[in-house]
């Protein structure tokens, strides 16, 4: 490249500086105006926020350093895999927080034909996606939060096997005497062979119930 083309060439700075403007308003949408209101939280944002953006930066230095395949698979696994030992992340957060990173990822290294329809049209997909999966689920939640909760601990594993639900309902509704509607994990602790679980059962005494 000669150096009258070198002086011509556009500052990659400014693509950097637009895909990374891009991607904060992408995490702002998904997360101020989705997360928030879905979610009644604001526990993991500066979390969500801080990751994605470490993420946006580090994707670029991976597009501009030559590196092997082999770590920078090893990086995204490190990322996709990190929990914070402070707090136990439920699964719809740690799906929000794969979901940064994603944003995050594709926003630094994906390359489009058109450079302004290719990006709002992906970001568009995941935003619309992330609403409409919200609003579907919206009316289950609210059922569930017609419902008294409690956390139990929990000492047969085997039942927390998916394809096993329904067993271990009937078999916490057996052990308590109360009929569950619902279970979800909160922490296994294979080295004790326990578990921390939040059962979901109807209040009598809640007047909507009745």
């Amino acid at each position: 490249m000669t150096p009258e083309s070198l002086i011509n060439a556009p500052d990659p700075l400014w693509d950097v500086l637009i895909r990374f403007f891009a991607t904060l308003l992408v995490l702002t949408i998904v997360l101020r105006g989705i997360y928030c209101r879905f979610n009644k939280g604001l526990d993991f944002i500066f979390s969500y926020f801080l990751m994605g953006i470490m993420i946006f930066f580090l994707c670029i230095l991976l597009k501009n350093v030559e590196i092997s395949l082999g770590i920078g698979f090893g990086l995204f696994a490190l990322f996709s895999i990190l929990r914070f030992r402070t707090s136990n992340f439920s699964i719809k957060a740690m799906t929000y927080f794969f979901t940064v990173i994603g944003i995050s990822g594709i926003n630094a290294l994906a390359e489009f034909y058109d450079p302004v329809r290719g990006p709002v049209l992906i970001n568009s997909i995941i935003i619309v996606s992330i609403l409409v999966l919200e609003l579907l689920f919206r009316k289950k939640k609210k059922k569930k939060s017609s419902l008294k909760s409690h956390e139990l601990m929990y000492d047969n594993l085997e039942l927390l096997n998916p394809d096993r639900y329904q067993d271990l309902l009937n078999d916490i509704s057996a052990r308590i005497g109360r009929k569950i509607e619902n279970a979800e994990i909160i922490n296994i602790d294979l080295n004790k062979g326990n578990a921390i679980l939040e059962v979901f059962f109807i209040d009598k005494n809640n007047p909507d119930n009745k």
